[in-house]
C-alpha cells in the first residue's frame, strides 16, 4: 500500500471522528467567535495551561468561578518569558502582540525539521514527508509515511531543504534512516519514531540541526489558540503555516484545527506560541465533491496521482505529543541500547542556539549555532522546570543575531555572480528562481554541474577557429550570384544536411551547461535580460523531472486515466517552475515534435513568467503611443508581443528556424507573414554580439549545423524568407 493510500484510510478515521464531535465543536466555535476563550474550554485544561504558563496558584485556583479574570504577570527576563508573559493575556483574549523573539525561536526551531525521501529497497523513490529530530539521533514521523521497517531502511532525512535570505537554495544535507537501531511505530496514534544514521563521510552529525523535544505533561494547548506548522509540501522547501491554524476541538488523543489558508502536511511538527510541539499533523477532513470522492484545490474532483496537497481540506487533524510521549515511555521491550536511546529523549533538554550568524553573502553555508545539549530538568516541578518565566533556565535562553550592516530582501534578490575562471567582464546582478534542489545522487544531474563547471573555465569564444570554420562551412555558397529564391533554398538545404546530430530536447544537459552561458558564466532570460545561476537551472530541472515520472505513473494506475488528462496535467507541472526553456518558435506550432523541440538553435533561458506572458504569440514592434499590457518582459496586445530584451538575438533564431523548417510554420493567424519585416528590423538594429557567436560555435560543436544570419549577417536582406510560410 502506497503512502497517499495509508493516508486515506486515516481519513476515513478523521472524518468519522470530527462528525461524532459536531455539537461540542459547535458550542465552542461560538464561544470563540464571542472572544469566550474560558467558556470555549474545560476549566481543567485552562487552569493546566496557565499553570504550564506560569500564572501564579491564586490566579489559577479561581478559574471557574464568577470571580475570575485574567491575572496581571509582571515582567521577566528572557525571550523565552516575555513570550510566554504575552501569551498568557493573548490566550485569555486581551492581547494579540507577539515580540519579535517569537520569529527569532522559530527559526532555530524549524532547523530539526526534514524533508523525509520515502524509498523502496531498490532505491526507487516513492513520495515525501515532513519528519523532525526528537533527540540527538531520533526523528518523529507519521505511521503511514513510514509504516514498517522495511519503509524506513532505504529512506533518508534531507535537512536544510529551504531558501536563504537571497532566495537561493541552501546546500541540503542528507542523512540515512536507522531502523536496526531504533524503530517504534503505532497505527493508532500514527507515529513512526526511528534512529538516523550519522553520515560516515561526513562531519556533521544530525544532532547539529538541533531537535525539538516531546512533552509527557498537559497544559500545552487550549481551544481558540492559533498554532504554526513547519512543513515540506508535497516535498517542496521548507515553509511555515505562521498561526493560521485555529484550535476548535481538543479530543483525548487528538486535537482539530482549522485554517483557511495554510493546512499541515504529513509528519509535520505543529507547535504552540512558546514554540513547543503540541501535535504531530497527520491528517485531516477533506471537502466532498458534488460527484463524489474529495475536492481539489482548484476545484476539480481529487484522484490520488494529485497528491496530498492537492486535498482541499475543511478541518485538519494533529496527535497531542502528550500521548505519543506516553507510549514511547511504555515501552518495556526495547534493547539496552535501544533504551539509551529512547531515555535520551526525555532526559536531554532541547537545546538553544547562543548565537544565530545569518550570512551577508548569499553563500548556502549552515548558520553557525551554538548548541549545547544537558539533562533536562523535571517537567513535575514547574518552578524548577525550563517554561517558567524568570526561572534561571528561561532567562538562558537569550538568542542574539549577527547580520550585515545592510540587508535587502526582495523576491529575485541580486547576488553576484563567480569572479574566477575563465570568464572575464565585470559582475552583474542576478535573480535567483524559487527553485530547489533535487537529490544529489543523480547521475546525470551531476554531470551536467560538471560540465557546467568545466564550461565555465574553457575559453569562451574562439574568434580564429570560429572563421575558419564559418569559411568551411559556406564554402559551396555563392551569395552574390543566386536570387532571393535560390538563396533560400540552397541555405535550407545547407542546414538540414549538416544537422548530423539532432539532440531531443533535454536543456539541463544541452543548453544550460555551455551553449546558453554569458562570458560572465551566468544564465539570462531571454526576454527580461535578468542573469541567473545556471546551477539552480539545472538542479530545477532535474528535479521537475523527476516529479513529472511520479505524476505520469500515478497517471497510468488511476482509472479516469486519459491522453488528454495527461497533457492538462503536466502543463500544470511545468507552470509551477520558477522557469522555463524558452522555444523562440512556439512549440504548438510543430506539435512539439523532434528534430524541431530539440533543436539548440532556438532555445534559450528564461523565467516562466515570461515564457508564459509570452505564450505561442508571434513578435511584434509596438509604436511608443499604442497601449499594450507591459511587464518587465515586454508588451503584449492580441497576438502580438515585444520583448524588453534579445530582439536580435530571437530574430536570428527564428529566422534560423524559417531556414532550416520551411513549411512547419503553416497558420497566418500564428504567424503572419508581415512579422518577417520586423524581425529583420530587428536583426539589423541588433546585431550579433559575442554571446551569439559563442552560442553558434557551440551548437555547431554539438549538432553540426550554423545560424548563417550570425555568421553573415548581411545575407539576411537576400533571402526570400516568406517561401518557409506555407500557404
Amino acid at each position: 500500500m502506497s503512502p497517499i493510500e495509508r493516508l486515506l484510510e486515516r481519513v476515513d478515521e478523521t472524518k468519522n471522528r470530527y462528525n461524532e464531535r459536531e455539537q461540542p465543536r459547535e458550542q465552542a466555535t461560538e464561544r470563540l467567535e464571542k472572544r469566550d476563550f474560558i467558556g470555549a474550554n474545560e476549566d481543567d485544561v485552562v487552569r493546566r495551561r496557565m499553570e504550564r504558563l506560569g500564572a501564579p496558584p491564586e490566579a489559577t485556583a479561581g478559574v471557574g468561578t464568577r470571580s475570575f479574570s485574567a491575572p496581571e504577570v509582571a515582567p521577566a527576563a528572557g525571550a523565552r518569558a516575555i513570550i510566554e508573559n504575552v501569551t498568557l493575556e493573548r490566550i485569555l483574549g486581551s492581547n494579540d502582540l507577539m515580540p519579535i523573539a517569537f520569529l527569532a525561536l522559530g527559526l532555530h526551531r524549524a532547523r530539526s525539521v526534514g524533508r523525509i525521501h520515502i524509498k523502496d529497497s531498490r532505491g526507487n523513490r516513492l513520495g515525501h514527508g515532513t519528519g523532525f529530530l526528537v533527540s540527538p539521533q531520533l526523528i518523529l514521523t507519521n505511521n503511514h509515511v513510514l509504516e514498517t521497517e522495511q519503509d524506513a531502511a532505504g529512506s533518508e532525512i534531507e535537512f536544510d531543504y529551504e531558501l536563504d535570505l537571497a532566495g537561493k537554495t541552501k546546500r541540503s544535507v542528507f542523512f540515512r534512516l536507522n531502523p536496526s537501531a531504533f524503530f517504534l511505530t503505532d497505527r493508532r496514534l500514527d507515529f513512526t519514531l526511528v534512529a538516523v544514521q550519522p553520515d560516515g563521510g561526513s562531519a556533521r552529525k544530525p544532532e547539529d540541526w538541533g531537535w525539538n523535544r516531546l512533552s509527557e505533561t498537559e497544559g500545552l494547548l487550549v481551544k481558540g489558540e492559533y498554532v504554526t506548522i513547519i512543513q515540506h509540501p508535497s516535498g517542496e522547501p521548507k515553509q511555515i503555516a505562521l498561526r493560521e491554524n485555529q484550535v476548535i476541538d481538543l479530543l483525548d488523543d487528538f486535537a482539530h484545527y482549522k485554517t483557511d489558508t495554510s493546512p499541515g502536511s504529513s509528519g509535520s511538527p505543529v507547535f504552540n506560541d512558546q514554540w513547543e510541539i503540541v501535535a504531530l499533523h497527520h491528517s485531516g477532513v477533506p471537502e466532498p465533491h458534488p460527484d463524489g470522492g474529495y475536492m481539489s484545490t482548484d476545484g476539480r474532483k481529487w484522484e490520488q496521482w494529485m497528491g496530498e496537497h492537492k486535498l482541499k481540506w475543511i478541518a485538519n487533524e494533529g496527535v497531542h505529543v502528550t500521548r505519543i510521549a506516553g507510549f514511547i515511555k511504555d515501552q518495556s521491550s526495547l534493547t539496552a541500547a535501544q533504551k539509551r536511546l529512547r531515555d535520551d529523549l526525555f532526559n536531554l533538554e532541547s537545546p538553544l542556539p547562543t548565537t544565530i550568524h545569518l550570512p551577508d553573502d548569499g553563500s548556502s553555508d549552515q548558520s553557525a549555532i551554538s548548541l549545547t545539549a544537558r539533562p533536562r530538568q523535571s517537567e513535575q516541578n514547574p518552578s524548577a522546570g525550563h517554561m517558567t518565566p524568570g526561572s534561571s533556565v528561561a532567562s538562558a535562553a537569550e538568542i542574539s543575531f549577527t547580520v550585515p550592516l545592510q540587508v535587502s530582501i526582495s523576491l529575485g534578490s541580486p547576488l553576484t555572480p563567480p569572479a574566477s575562471g575563465a570568464f572575464g567582464g565585470p559582475s552583474t546582478p542576478i535573480d535567483r528562481p524559487q527553485s530547489v534542489t533535487p537529490p544529489t545522487d543523480n547521475e546525470g544531474m551531476q554531470q551536467a554541474l560538471a560540465e557546467l563547471e568545466q564550461g565555465r573555465r574553457r575559453t569562451y569564444y574562439d574568434g580564429g577557429q570560429d572563421h575558419r570554420d564559418r569559411d568551411e562551412y559556406y564554402r559551396d555558397i555563392d551569395a552574390e550570384n543566386l536570387s532571393r529564391r535560390d538563396f533560400f533554398e540552397k541555405l535550407s538545404r545547407l542546414l538540414k544536411s549538416t544537422h548530423a546530430n539532432q539532440p531531443k530536447y533535454a536543456p539541463s544537459q544541452h543548453v544550460y551547461p555551455w551553449v546558453d552561458l554569458h562570458k560572465d558564466g551566468m544564465l539570462r532570460s531571454i526576454y527580461s535580460g535578468k542573469a541567473y545561476d545556471p546551477a539552480e537551472f539545472i538542479r530545477e530541472d532535474f528535479r521537475i523531472e523527476e516529479e513529472r515520472t511520479q505524476v505520469l505513473n500515478g497517471m497510468l494506475r488511476a482509472e479516469t486515466f486519459t491522453a488528454e488528462r495527461m497533457e492538462q496535467e503536466l502543463n500544470l507541472l511545468e507552470a509551477r517552475l520558477p522557469y522555463n526553456c524558452e522555444h523562440v518558435v512556439p512549440q504548438s506550432w510543430y506539435n512539439k515534435k523532434e528534430p524541431m523541440r530539440g533543436d539548440l538553435h532556438h532555445l534559450f533561458a528564461c523565467e516562466s513568467g515570461c515564457n508564459s506572458f509570452r505564450s505561442n504569440i508571434a513578435y511584434f514592434d509596438f509604436s511608443d503611443f499604442e497601449e499594450a499590457e507591459r511587464t518587465a518582459c515586454g508588451k503584449r496586445l492580441s497576438n502580438k508581443f515585444e520583448p524588453v530584451a534579445g530582439k536580435g538575438t530571437v530574430a536570428r533564431a527564428t529566422l534560423y528556424f524559417l531556414l532550416r523548417y520551411p513549411g512547419k510554420v503553416d497558420s497566418p493567424e500564428e504567424f503572419p507573414a508581415e512579422r518577417i519585416s520586423t524581425l529583420l528590423q530587428w536583426h539589423h538594429d541588433h546585431p550579433p554580439n559575442e554571446y551569439e557567436r559563442h552560442r553558434n560555435q557551440a551548437i555547431f560543436e554539438m549538432q553540426g549545423n550554423r545560424n548563417p544570419l550570425i555568421d553573415w549577417p548581411d545575407w539576411a536582406g537576400r533571402v526570400e524568407f516568406t517561401l518557409a510560410i506555407a500557404t
